[in-house]
């Protein structure tokens, strides 16, 4: 039977970010490897922290587990974080911080550096996220140094061998009871000492360059979406690939419609004669305007859907509707004419059945429930 995360963690299904990071940090603590060798329940109990937070860090997984469970994950091609060494690479934002050892650094890491992942945050005007728009965008970043192709050395040169850690980027540190191994701080866990370094990147292996970037908006997209961008992050190093780029959408507020998923709402505001009498109006909706049919005594705040004229669904399941609310307009000032029409109207209406007149009868003679 699937566990469920949040117990795993012990946080509520309302937890932040944050208080997640902090429940799994509290667990990789106490169920760490180097703390319990030879502990298999320990190690299980680490592996399950670490797939639970996978997940609830992530907010399209979190999203997917939270409305399907890991049936759904599954269907969407995960399957969990794997090994330890998958673990270990995954969160040393969370191991950075335990005991200053790094738990990504667990061994000489002189092989190819994936690049970082970076976030680039757009607005775009409402109409654009409804419609869809290609956009281009100028990003800098830090890419692939192509003078030493991200060795950080002069090229035709080497390093030599760090003598603090004899090459193999670890060194060992006792914290009370028990020992770790944490990256050597003179050769930051590379095991091997840069002695020549690049001229164009001073030892980095990366440069800082602007890039434009192509982005294509689909329409439907609203305030919150992310658009990964594959190989458009920080550049590898030492031949590893680079990383990715996330845009996350923030979508600006309309003056006259207003959103909420796929359906689009707004108000229409009409004469107190055009709600009385009825008439044809013509009103703006986001694909142009559209005629609407105002019935004989329409009230305030009376709504009128308008199928198919909202939002185009992301899930490719159509679009959403529009909801008008009447919005009857009473004229501040009226011409001489329009009281005497107004007061005519008030005289024909006397004799008739006065609602407001019956409704306060009721209420001080009891009939309401009083």
């Amino acid at each position: 039977m699937d566990t469920d995360y949040y117990t795993t963690l012990g946080v509520a299904k309302s937890a932040t970010t944050e208080e997640i990071k902090k429940a799994y940090r509290k667990l990789a603590m106490k169920y760490h490897p180097d703390r319990n060798p030879d502990d298999k329940e320990a190690e299980e109990k680490f592996k399950s922290a670490a797939e639970a937070y996978e997940v609830l860090r992530d907010l399209e997984k979190r999203k997917i587990y939270d409305k399907y469970g890991q049936e759904g994950l599954r269907s969407s091609g995960y399957s969990g974080p794997g090994n330890f060494e998958d673990i270990f690479s995954s969160f040393g934002d969370i191991f950075g911080d335990l005991f200053g050892f790094s738990g990504g650094s667990r061994q000489r890491s002189q092989g190819p550096v994936p690049g970082n992942d970076l976030r680039y945050d757009m607005t775009i005007p409402f109409m654009d996220a409804v419609h869809g728009v290609e956009k281009e965008v100028e990003i800098t970043k830090r890419d692939t140094c192509w003078t030493c192709e991200g060795r950080g050395i002069r090229p035709g040169c080497k390093n030599k061998p760090c003598t603090s850690c004899q090459g193999t980027g670890q060194v060992t540190r006792t914290q009370g009871f028990f020992s770790v191994r944490t990256p050597c701080p003179d050769c930051r866990g590379q095991g091997e000492i840069i002695t020549d370094p690049c001229a164009d990147c001073h030892g980095s292996g990366l440069v800082s360059k602007k890039k434009k970037v192509s982005l294509k908006i689909p329409a439907g997209v609203d305030t919150g979406a992310r658009m990964r961008l594959r190989g458009e992050g920080e550049g590898g190093r030492k031949g590893g690939p680079s990383g990715d780029l996330y845009v996350v959408i923030h979508v600006e507020p309309h003056q006259f419609f207003q959103r909420e998923g796929d359906l689009i709402y707004a108000e229409l505001p009409m004469s107190m004669i055009q709600a009385a009498l009825g008439c044809t109006l013509d009103i703006p909706t986001i694909n142009g305007e559209k005629s609407l049919k105002i019935p004989k005594g329409t009230q305030p705040g009376q709504t009128f859907q308008l199928k198919g004229e909202g939002v185009h669904s992301l899930r490719g399941h159509g679009r959403g509707d529009m909801v008008v609310e009447a919005k009857i307009v009473i004229p501040k000032k009226l011409s001489k004419k329009q009281e005497e029409l107004l007061e005519e109207f008030a005289e024909l209406e006397t004799g008739k059945d006065d609602h407001s007149e019956g409704f306060f009868k009721k209420l001080f003679s009891g009939g309401l429930g009083g």
